[in-house]
């Protein structure tokens, strides 16, 4: 009945009309949807809608806005492709794909080169190149969906790519050159590797500057999209259609091969100071698609592909979520002295506290950062269907 009230409460402030359609939005989303947010159901909340009435407050506001983030994850894209959402909206609209990505990241290479030294001499491991925290489902659980974020940044103020030693200084390089990543495990049964013996890796990304799919100009757009790789494909030297073919793999007789789904223009290229607005987010989902979605000022963008490409959904038990060199095994490098804290929340079904993996062996990419790690802290959550109310880890890194 309170939600009743406050549409009828919303309906009525005609001289408040953006209040009233932002909360009609939000109340209609909680009748739809499961996991609505308290402060929906609060009189007093409502009460701030009435013409006359005091404006909300930024707790009414933030919950506002986590509530349409919540409701619009659950609103599935209308298949593959690229889509839009616009708070507090609650439809995905198909939009014109940017340029088809020639990104290309690395997996992990010789971890021990990534090797830093303290003053006297004690090696410490810079954050990628598989030294990283992840988030872990519980034993018997499959992550379904899982969200990085930045709750916290002190004296971040630059960022430059460069190149380092492992990956042949490749990547792209120069000021705020950097990507977000959420990557999963690698699975080592996926039906995309048809009869192979091969490892199914998916990473969702969001990249400060894109290129082009020839590799030779840069898009001046941030962009999200998906990245699936079939690591050690077969032995006959081919990948499967669709597939871009990286190479020998390094440690057995076929291929690593990848593919980009369709690129979703976010922004002109962003800044490094803007990752406390940025949330990144991935899901997967047998028999149907897998989504990466950013979100940025008040807008989603989505990119999705069907999730037989990597068949992910059937393995993913853990997800590295961090902010890194722009492909290539390339280092995002900070100014000194910064730190930032992490979160990474998971949906596995149940509200179970996650694992921490790592920071050995916890990562999946190749590329880095110059931070070190600290600790790393998880909690039980308190909703099964709702990131932000998720399981969660949560750890600091700094220089």
């Amino acid at each position: 009945m309170a939600i009743f009230r406050g549409i009828l409460l919303a309906l009525q402030s005609k001289p408040n009309l953006y209040a009233g359609k932002r909360f009609l939005v939000a109340a209609l989303a909680c009748l739809a949807w499961t996991g609505c947010t308290p402060a929906f159901a609060d009189p007093a909340a409502m009460d701030a809608q009435v013409p006359g009435a005091a404006a909300p407050s930024a707790a009414a506001d933030a919950a506002a806005h986590q509530q349409w983030e919540h409701s619009l994850r659950q609103v599935p894209q209308p298949g593959e492709g690229c889509f839009h959402a616009t708070y507090p909206n609650l439809t995905w609209n198909k939009v014109q794909c940017g340029q088809v990505s020639g990104y290309r990241s690395a997996p992990p290479r010789n971890p021990r080169r990534g090797l830093a030294y303290d003053a006297n001499g004690v090696g410490r491991q810079v954050v990628g190149n598989g030294s990283d925290y992840a988030i872990s489902a519980p034993s018997g659980y499959l992550l379904n969906e899982a969200a990085g974020s930045f709750t916290a940044t002190s004296n971040l103020k630059s960022e430059k790519g460069v190149g380092v030693a492992a990956f042949g200084y490749g990547g792209i390089t120069g000021s705020n050159q950097y990507t977000l990543q959420l990557n999963t495990n690698f699975y080592n049964k996926s039906r995309a590797c048809s009869g192979s013996s091969c490892f199914s890796w998916q990473q969702y990304i969001l990249v400060s500057d894109d290129v082009n799919a020839a590799g030779t100009a840069l898009t001046g757009t941030s962009d999200v999209f998906i990245q699936t790789w079939l690591i050690d494909y077969g032995s006959g030297g081919t990948c499967p259609s669709g597939f871009n073919d990286a190479g020998a793999d390094s440690e057995g007789p076929g291929e690593d091969c990848y593919r980009n789904s369709p690129a979703t223009v976010v922004a002109k290229q962003l800044p490094i100071t803007a990752l406390p607005q940025l949330q990144l987010s991935g899901s997967a989902k047998t028999s149907g698609t897998d989504s990466a979605i950013v979100i940025y000022n008040n807008q989603a963008y989505s990119s999705s592909v069907a999730d037989t490409v990597s068949d992910i959904a059937a393995g993913w038990s853990s997800a590295e979520f961090n902010v890194v060199g722009n492909a290539g095994g390339s280092r995002a490098v900070f100014n000194i002295p910064s730190s930032l804290t992490v979160k990474v929340a998971g949906l596995y079904g149940t509200t179970a506290a996650p694992g921490c993996l790592g920071p050995s062996g916890g990562g999946t990419t190749g590329e880095t950062n110059n931070y070190t790690l600290g600790s790393c802290t998880k909690k039980a959550g308190t909703s099964t269907t709702a990131i932000a109310s998720a399981p969660y880890i949560q750890f600091t890194e700094s220089n």
